[in-house]
């Protein structure tokens, strides 16, 4: 008997530690389409789980960070949702493929035009974002999810030096290593095909010239056919004459 109650109190632990791990993770999150590699562009996704019951997620405010402003943000459209992107000044221009930006997106805001999100669903916000900054492993974004019963979830916590995730992490996207190694390859697989393209030639040549002395064969030794004819043909003129 107190085995089993033992083992019931076990398994009641182990569900409510996982209960807790779930709720836990269930926060907003940014991850990318593919690879968001430094220097480039990317698109990523804003993921927002519902964690209350008894109430909808209306809105989603991301602020961006200051310290690596990206000039170019847009947002896809998301049916039921408003989208509003707020830019400032910047107190340094950026350089953008030779142009001076002034000023760039510091905040984008869904806002939900019916129901919102409900509650044991999660809802996408996909943004192109670019030009991704060089200097940096990742890029911390801070949101704000408000609910249709006028609750705000503040999710504006920074990582912490030790990895521990704190109560309300802030959404991270992860850098990756530049794209020029990509474009090395690029480029020697342009000079493999060039090579390749360099023998398809030279096999090509090699195939008409030994066509062209196939056919020099072929017509020399219909040459020597006709002649051997004429001569035959002349011959027996000939003995036909002296008869």
């Amino acid at each position: 008997m107190n085995v089993s109650r033992i083992a019931l109190a076990g398994g009641v632990a182990a569900s409510t530690v996982l209960l807790l791990a779930g709720t836990a993770s269930a926060h907003v999150s940014v991850q990318p389409q593919g690879e968001a590699a430094k220097g480039g562009y990317a698109t990523v996704n804003f993921k927002v789980p519902n964690e209350r019951d008894n109430a909808s997620t209306v809105k989603l405010e991301v602020s961006f960070p200051t310290d690596h402003p990206l000039a170019s943000v847009s947002p896809q459209p998301v049916a039921g949702w408003k989208i509003e992107v707020t830019k400032s000044k910047l107190a340094e221009p950026l350089d953008v493929h030779g142009k001076k930006i002034n000023e760039a997106v510091s905040k984008v805001t869904w806002t939900a035009d019916g129901s919102g999100i409900a509650p044991g669903f999660f809802q996408q916000f996909p943004l192109s974002v670019g030009q991704l900054p060089e200097d940096a492993d990742q890029l911390v974004f801070k949101a704000l999810q408000t609910y249709s019963n006028k609750e705000v979830v503040r999710w504006i916590e920074e990582p912490t030096e030790g990895g521990e995730e704190p109560e309300s992490p802030a959404p991270v996207l992860a850098l990756t290593a530049p794209a020029a190694d990509a474009h090395g390859a690029a480029a020697d697989d342009k000079s493999g095909e060039a090579a390749t393209a360099k023998e398809t030639t030279a096999s090509s040549d090699d195939t008409a010239s030994s066509t062209s002395d196939s056919t020099a064969r072929v017509l020399g030794i219909v040459g020597i056919v006709i002649g051997v004819a004429g001569v035959a043909f002349g011959v027996l003129a000939g003995r036909r004459r002296a008869a």
